[in-house]
């Protein structure tokens, strides 16, 4: 993927795949701590312990139609690469907890992208969806 708001659209469509009903995007840029965090959150299905710690394999997926789940491990490598982590949080019946870490000024950290672009178009294509979406610069 080329830059992180196709990691995002590609978390989103797992929350939609988990039944949620809203779904929050919150970016915060921080130049003096040199930070790019990412949190998407949704009160979808979540997963209990044990799937939560494979989703982060990229050889588990949920989904009986394939072999492989590359989202959330994606987005880990991703972070990684650019200097950072992922965490996963998650419950059953309460929704799940994205949130990547990336170094601001990595030479490896991928472009965000036009996220705002992106959400917006996740709206008009699915209207029965709540999306919400927080852009913070420090």
């Amino acid at each position: 993927m080329e830059d992180l708001s196709l990691h995002i659209l590609d978390i989103i469509d797992n929350s939609m795949a988990a039944g949620a009903s809203e779904i929050g995007v919150r970016i915060e840029i921080d130049t003096e701590k040199d930070i790019l965090f990412i949190e998407i959150k949704d009160n979808g299905q979540g997963m209990n312990a044990e799937t939560a710690k494979k989703a982060i394999d990229p050889f588990y997926s949920s989904k009986m139609d394939k072999r492989i789940g590359l989202g959330i491990p994606l987005l880990a490598q991703a972070a990684r690469e650019g200097g950072g982590e992922l965490t996963l949080k998650s419950e059953t019946n309460r929704g799940t907890k994205v949130m990547a870490r990336f170094q601001l000024s990595h030479p490896d950290r991928k472009p965000l992208g036009d996220v705002e672009e992106t959400i917006y178009i996740l709206q008009k294509t699915h209207p029965d969806i709540t999306f919400s979406f927080e852009l913070v610069r420090k």
